[in-house]
């Protein structure tokens, strides 16, 4: 023991204390941009994103400029409000930092779902907004946002769908892809074992058409699984490997 610890018992105490690490900070693992909400949306939104280790920014004011050069893992929008939305996702997908962001709508209708299909919507958070309903949105969707790709094989999206079978041709939007298949909204019902063929364009991917056939029926909903022998299909394949390495 020092003279001065005798002289000073608490020293050494004081003196460790003052040397202890400094409590690390963990930066978020993505930062999600909530652009043209008021306050009040914006602070749902961003109460459901920090759930999930996301950290929402908000984006005020030159939303496009900054979606151009600024890096995020996912954006969040309203469709049918406002009226800069186009701009923005334009820019988004144009940016070569954010051209494979996760992009989610807020409100609006199919038409305006569609009216964007061709800049990749992943998801949408459906008015009114709903505390349960929005954090069940980002839980499915967290892992793509995250970068986790090894454990999500699936890709939110939506576009429009034709499908041709059973002696109809029917419109229809998707809601997940994989290389091996695709979920489908559509208010028309198909049999289990249909044989189709779809249509559909995915952002950087040009129109495709492809054989399948349904592979499960629920309201509103249908699983598509791609025919193994159509070459075609691995277009798709393509596709989501590069915008999962991207």
């Amino acid at each position: 023991m020092t003279i001065e610890s005798r002289v000073f018992p608490d020293m050494d105490k004081a003196f460790a204390t003052n040397l202890s690490p400094s409590p690390i900070v963990r930066k978020a693992a993505a930062r999600a941009a909530l652009v043209g909400f008021n306050d009040s949306t914006h602070m749902l939104l961003a109460e459901c994103f920090r759930q999930f280790g996301i950290e929402p920014v908000p984006v005020v004011s030159e939303a496009a400029e900054r979606l151009r050069r600024e890096k995020f893992e996912a954006c969040v929008l309203p469709l049918a409000s406002w009226t800069d939305s186009e701009t923005v996702l334009e820019a988004t997908r144009g940016s070569r930092s954010n051209s494979r962001c996760v992009i989610y709508g807020v409100g609006g209708s199919a038409q305006d779902t569609m009216r964007y299909s061709r800049y990749g919507i992943n998801a949408m958070f459906q008015e009114p907004l709903e505390r349960p309903a929005m954090l069940k949105l980002v839980r499915a969707t967290r892992l793509l946002v995250l970068h986790e790709f090894r454990r999500y094989v699936r890709i939110p999206v939506m576009t429009e769908v034709s499908i041709v079978g059973d002696g109809r041709r029917v419109s229809a939007t998707s809601i997940e892809i994989s290389s091996g298949g695709m979920s489908i909204k559509t208010g028309e019902d198909f049999s289990s074992g249909v044989n189709v063929e779809i249509s559909f364009a995915l952002m950087t991917l040009p129109r495709v058409n492809v054989r399948g056939s349904i592979s499960w029926n629920k309201p509103k909903s249908l699983g598509l699984r791609f025919d193994s022998n159509d070459e075609r299909r691995l277009k798709i394949k393509t596709w989501i490997d590069s915008y999962l390495e991207n």
